[in-house]
């Protein structure tokens, strides 16, 4: 097991006004080319209706789905090893111009195969900035109250992002169908490639450090797997907010609008809590935020567990709302000790293997909500979900130990000689 494992992470000393540092132009970039991005990223939430379009049966619609979450979860892990072996810049215009050629394709084939290996390497290309605008950002900027500060931002960005497509999308879906919307999702990639071209530096800070960047040892450091451990139970509640609570609306025989102003409520709750919390949290970003992360498990697991508890349509809103600002919490908080545990040479490949539990978490919600549905109806899905909040928060324990456990590199040196001694 690799020394990295025990060493506890190394918090880069902040000034009292560190969070309120300017942001680098490489960060503005990278944030406004996220919002893009998602903005236009239509592919994966029309693609259920795409795939329907071109005649592909309801079961084979669910195969293709688990697909582009197979090549989503691959993805983060490929596109961040990449990232960190040749480069920031290469590896993020390559899968952005790759996206665009994929989602071209996507939206022009017909066969079911056809639809199936675009939609695989759709998933790859999707959620490829995540890992390498995380890796950009922790080269460019030294403090984690400023990282703090920028990743709230950029998670803000991504929410708004999310709203303008499924705005957009449901609009302009019926009336012009889905292919153009994926045609839109493909130019908004190749624009993002021509930027991050144009403005981001030709290598990182972390390409002229040494060290042994292999997934072996990144998957051998024990706070990285406990991390993804909490983070998965943390998000499957999340995941929930897409693929349960249209079920349970369903079932309760609520209209479909009902589920629009649900999302409607979570984005406006997103646009009041964000500017509230990020500041607070960018103030506690000085050191491992091991317990807040606890907490926004616990207040996802239970403010969308309390959707199982309810059977109107304020009453599932609620339960959005109540979720909301522990997602902010979790987002910021995990990329806090993701940024603090990962090495320089690993950056990129940490940040992928952690986006892998956004995929894990949207193939794990409905396979979770399902069961509990077939067991005890709603109520179960209300104690499942509250359950994997809890379980999260429960696995901080653990992770809290190990973060908190000093290196010999940081031990004094009265303590270097008792330890030699006591060996001797």
């Amino acid at each position: 097991m690799p020394t990295t494992v025990s060493a506890a992470p190394t918090v880069p000393a902040a000034s009292p006004h560190a969070a309120h540092k300017r942001w680098p132009p490489v960060v503005w970039t990278l944030v406004l080319g996220t919002f893009l991005a998602r903005a236009a990223g239509f592919a994966y939430p029309f693609l259920a209706i795409h795939l329907a379009s071109r005649g592909v049966e309801a079961t084979w619609i669910s195969m293709v789905l688990a697909l582009f979450g197979a090549g989503w979860l691959t993805g983060q892990i490929v596109l961040g090893a990449l990232a960190d072996r040749i480069g920031r810049r290469v590896t993020l215009v390559g899968a952005m111009t790759a996206a665009a050629l994929v989602f071209l394709i996507l939206a022009q084939v017909h066969s079911l195969t056809a639809l199936a290996v675009a939609s695989f390497f759709a998933g790859i290309c999707y959620d490829a900035p995540r890992p390498i605008v995380s890796a950009l950002i922790m080269d460019s900027v030294s403090d984690e109250p400023t990282r703090a500060r920028i990743a709230g931002w950029r998670h803000f960005a991504v929410n708004c992002g999310a709203a303008c497509t499924g705005a957009i999308g449901g609009l302009l879906s019926e009336q012009v169908g889905t292919a153009p919307l994926i045609w839109a999702n493909a130019l908004t990639c190749g624009l993002f490639a021509a930027a991050a071209r144009r403005f981001l530096p030709a290598r990182s800070a972390s390409s002229r450090t040494t060290g042994d960047g292999s997934l072996r040892n990144a998957f051998s450091d024990m706070r990285l797997m406990l991390l993804w451990l909490v983070s998965v139970c943390a998000l499957i509640p999340v995941a929930a907010l897409y693929s349960v609570l249209p079920v349970m609306m369903a079932q309760d025989r609520l209209p479909t609008s009902a589920y629009g102003w649900s999302q409607v409520a979570g984005a406006i709750a997103v646009l009041v809590f964000s500017p509230l919390l990020n500041p607070w949290l960018a103030r506690r970003a000085d050191g491992p935020m091991v317990g807040l992360l606890a907490l926004s498990s616990v207040i996802l697991g239970a403010g969308m567990g309390s959707a199982g508890l309810t059977s109107h349509s304020v009453g599932y809103a609620a339960a959005v709302v109540i979720a909301v600002p522990g997602e902010i919490i979790a987002f910021i908080a995990a990329g806090n000790i993701v940024n603090l545990i990962a090495p320089k040479h690993s950056r990129a490949l940490y940040a992928g293997i952690w986006g892998t539990t956004l995929a894990v978490a949207v193939i794990g919600a409905p396979l979770l909500a399902n069961g509990a549905l077939h067991v005890g109806g709603h109520s179960t899905v209300a104690l499942a979900l509250t359950a994997c909040g809890f379980l999260g928060a429960a696995i901080c324990l653990p992770l809290a130990a190990l973060l908190h456990r000093p290196s010999a590199a940081e031990l004094p040196p009265s303590a270097l000689a008792a330890t030699a001694r006591q060996s001797g």
